[in-house]
């Protein structure tokens, strides 16, 4: 159970506030944190704007690849949460391997500062995209990741999971050689209120909730995903905070093993929807087996997902619907699918 006496007036520095740092942001003022979140744009902000009267949440938009912004954002803090990043779904990081790149000097340049403005510790956002691709390509297959996995031959999922991989061994070396305190929270496939298209849960909501037919789905439906809710994901990214100082990664996944078409069908279920079915085997589709295994998280945290995937999913259909506008979503489909 996250320790509330641990974050009491505790100078927390959030970086990235689009989904998950959202989520967290609201979690932290709850917990009567100080809160400072740092966003490479103001794209977000509408995200926790309900806090901005209880002057528990400092927000600042600047670029942290620059070191100077970087040191600035980063001073006074105890506890560093790194979500800022290029980021988006599927069809993102495998159409914009440049764009991700950048995320190599972003980590090196928030890393560094928190070590010379003496950060007490680094929680880091990386990804089940750190795992080798050469273990997941057999959807027949029942396999779980575990932490152990992601040694040499390193075979890390695009640039985004390069990224992601070269910060959490940058992270273990200055822990080794600096004393820098951190944690790599590796996620996988984070859904929940707030998601946004590009990522699978929400596009295929989104699909449902503007009529597509037919209705289209990337792959051939049989991949295989652990869709985690956020609510778990930020519970988990707290007790990692307490509990872990190593520099080590440690999976924050449900083993619920998913087929993509079953999301599918489940979806057109409750929005009483019967389209037409195609499936795009061409379009970005990512690994065809990945699935966590959390009891190193279990051991060390005390930590597993208590919601069912159906029933996240319908608590993120119940919040799409009520909140979206469609045909805001009809026009722009294409573009929210891919872009940021």
């Amino acid at each position: 159970m996250v320790r509330s006496s641990y974050w009491k007036k505790r100078k927390v520095l959030v970086t990235g506030a689009a989904f998950i740092g959202a989520h967290l942001i609201d979690r932290l003022v709850k917990l009567g944190s100080d809160v400072r979140v740092v966003n490479l744009s103001r794209r977000h902000i509408h995200n926790f704007k309900e806090h901005s009267d209880k002057k528990r949440i400092e927000f600042y938009t600047r670029d942290l690849r620059d070191f100077r912004q970087a040191k600035r954002s980063v001073k006074g803090v105890d506890i560093l949460f790194h979500f800022a990043c290029d980021h988006g779904g599927r069809g993102y990081v495998d159409l914009h391997q440049g764009a991700t790149a950048s995320n190599f000097l972003l980590d090196g340049s928030i890393f560094r500062a928190a070590l010379q403005e003496g950060v007490e510790k680094v929680v880091f956002a990386s990804s089940g995209c750190v795992y080798p691709n050469f273990l997941q390509g057999d959807p027949h297959k029942v396999i779980y990741l575990k932490e152990d996995m992601v040694k040499t031959p390193y075979d890390a999922d695009n640039m985004y999971g390069w990224g992601k991989l070269m910060g959490e061994l940058t992270l273990r070396a200055y822990y080794k050689d600096y004393g820098l305190k951190s944690v790599s929270c590796r996620y996988f496939t984070v859904y929940g209120e707030k998601g946004v298209e590009n990522h699978a849960v929400i596009a295929m909501i989104a699909k449902a909730f503007i009529r597509q037919n037919p209705f289209e789905v990337w792959g051939d439906g049989t991949q295989i995903r652990n869709w985690t809710y956020v609510g778990d994901i930020v519970d988990g990214t707290l007790l990692a905070a307490e509990r872990i100082s190593d520099g080590q990664g440690i999976n924050l996944g449900t083993m619920e093993r998913v087929r993509v078409i079953d999301a599918v069908k489940e979806i057109l279920r409750v929005t009483n929807y019967s389209p037409n079915i195609t499936f795009h085997p061409h379009k970005p589709t990512g690994p065809l087996n990945r699935v966590a295994d959390n009891t190193l998280a279990r051991i060390l945290l005390g930590w597993q997902p208590t919601v069912h995937f159906f029933d996240g999913l319908h608590r993120t259909i119940d919040w799409y619907l009520r909140t979206k506008k469609r045909a805001y979503i009809a026009k722009h489909l294409d573009t929210l699918l891919t872009e940021r």
